[in-house]
């Protein structure tokens, strides 16, 4: 009985082999008329063998809307690409442009902090020129109000522009109260040469402070 069995298991298998080639070739062929897969290599010599025509390639009609749609996202294409280009023209032109704008305010920036050194310089020498008027009117007062003798004495121990400055700072204070000025008295009472020297100075120079 083993014997008789053993042949029946065998035609069935055969059966199912063939059966699973059928359906695998079947279904190749069927893939490959729907276009799904392109069989026609492989499947040509059996087609030819059967007398069936092989199925070639077909080119794409010019007014298909496949290929007029391919043109159409071909021409997006190019103009998304010419769009791109013209933006990065635009960017490198703003960098350009910010950088000078930059460059500029940081020009401005400089000229302001050297304009506010000088103001300061110069309203410091102001404070200066102020400070020092101060001073020679008040020891302008201080010696118009010691005796002549004693007041010469001080203007020769200072140099000769300090007493020149304190002499027109005298003469202008005796001016706006209306009296007359002692100058000419303490210059008498000077030196000849260093009170020569100091009304040839006087002269030569007008302004009563530097």
């Amino acid at each position: 009985m083993a014997s008789f069995g053993r042949p029946r298991v065998l035609g069935r298998a055969i059966v199912l082999v063939v059966l699973i080639l059928a359906l695998a070739i079947g279904g190749l062929v069927w893939f490959d008329f729907l276009g799904v897969v392109d069989a026609k290599g492989m499947l040509g010599p059996v087609y030819r063998l059967l007398g069936v025509r092989v199925r070639g390639p077909s080119a794409i009609p010019a007014d298909s809307p496949v290929l007029l749609e391919e043109e159409r996202f071909a021409k997006r294409l190019e103009a998304l690409a010419a769009r791109s280009d013209e933006l990065d023209q635009r960017e490198a032109e703003l960098l350009r442009r910010d950088a000078e704008v930059g460059q500029k305010a940081q020009e401005l920036e400089e000229r302001g902090k050297a304009l506010d050194d000088k103001e300061k310089s110069f309203n410091e020498k102001v404070k200066q020129y102020d400070n020092k008027k101060a001073n020679v009117e008040q020891n302008a007062r201080y010696l118009t109000g010691m005796p002549p003798a004693k007041a010469v004495e001080i203007l020769k121990s200072m140099d000769d522009q300090a007493v020149i400055d304190i002499l027109r700072a005298a003469e202008e204070q005796a001016k706006a109260a209306g009296e007359n000025s002692i100058v000419a008295y303490w210059l008498s009472l000077m030196p000849p040469d260093r009170s020569a020297a100091i009304q040839r100075k006087m002269a030569a120079k007008p302004s009563s402070l530097p």
